[in-house]
């Protein structure tokens, strides 16, 4: 595996295993997504009301990178008329096509059947290669799964070895459905943990290296925010070492089913 390495959809198309988060990324937008870009990431992470899409477009561009060779998530908020939005998504970002849409969280009662229809409309007609959800508990993406016969391709939820779902890693995995892992440094609230500190000692890596290691060891792909060039660097400098199955086991063991934003919906 390395930072080029790509895993494989329910629908058989490939994304790449990290990637790079944009919220409250709203200063330097652009200089950091294209610094993102030369450093080799490939999966930038956005959505409709981080108001950061108009400027990742600017740095696709500027990049002179093939199109088909960056991966664009973005989302629909729960509020959206989803086709819309994607449509919306488009003119913002400057593209053609997207390659993975979400509802960005289900709303206050039910699934959003009616936003899941609108997303696959969009699939349908090309807007957008896949389909997804953020923030979903496995019995709402059953009901949307009852109700479309359509299976998220991603659900896009906080996962760090302090707050998971073993529950969780099961169904997806069950269902061919790829966890994305949003805030999976934290948000550096649990940096100095005892236990990752004497690991990023044992491995010779930061500790926010070896928490983007172990989201990859896992199978999710992992989407740390990063504004500053010593922290991109350093968020993708992950494919130079393995965490030991020893080691992994530890780090599970680390879960409280924390969460940075207080509590995980999906558990």
């Amino acid at each position: 595996m390395d930072k080029h390495s790509t895993v494989q959809l329910r629908t058989g198309n490939k994304m790449p295993v990290i990637g790079l988060g944009t919220w409250q990324l709203t200063l330097d937008t652009a200089e950091t997504v294209l610094y993102a870009l030369e450093l080799g990431y490939r999966l930038i992470d956005t959505s409709s009301d981080y108001g950061t899409q108009p400027r990742i477009g600017e740095a696709i561009e500027k990049s002179q990178i093939d199109r088909n060779r960056i991966y664009i998530t973005t989302k629909a908020e729960e509020t959206d008329d989803t086709y819309e939005r994607t449509k919306s998504n488009l003119k913002e970002l400057g593209l053609d096509y997207i390659d993975l849409m979400l509802i960005h969280r289900p709303p206050p009662i039910g699934a959003g059947e009616d936003l899941w229809e609108g997303l696959i409309k969009a699939k349908k007609e090309g807007l957008t290669r896949d389909i997804g959800v953020s923030n979903y508990s496995s019995e709402l993406i059953d009901q949307l799964i009852k109700a479309s016969g359509e299976i998220p391709a991603v659900n896009q939820i906080e996962w760090s070895p302090f707050g998971y779902s073993e529950p969780m890693l099961k169904y997806c995995a069950q269902h061919q459905i790829i966890i994305q892992a949003y805030s999976p440094l934290t948000r550096t609230k649990r940096l100095d943990d005892e236990t990752l500190l004497q690991l990023a000692q044992k491995y010779a890596k930061s500790p926010a290296q070896i928490l983007t290691r172990w989201n990859l060891q896992l199978g999710t792909v992992p989407i740390p925010k990063a504004n500053q060039k010593k922290h991109l660097e350093e968020n993708i400098d992950v494919f130079d070492f393995e965490i030991s199955a020893e080691d992994m086991k530890t780090l599970n063991s680390l879960n409280e089913h924390y969460s940075s934003l207080g509590f995980l919906p999906y558990v």
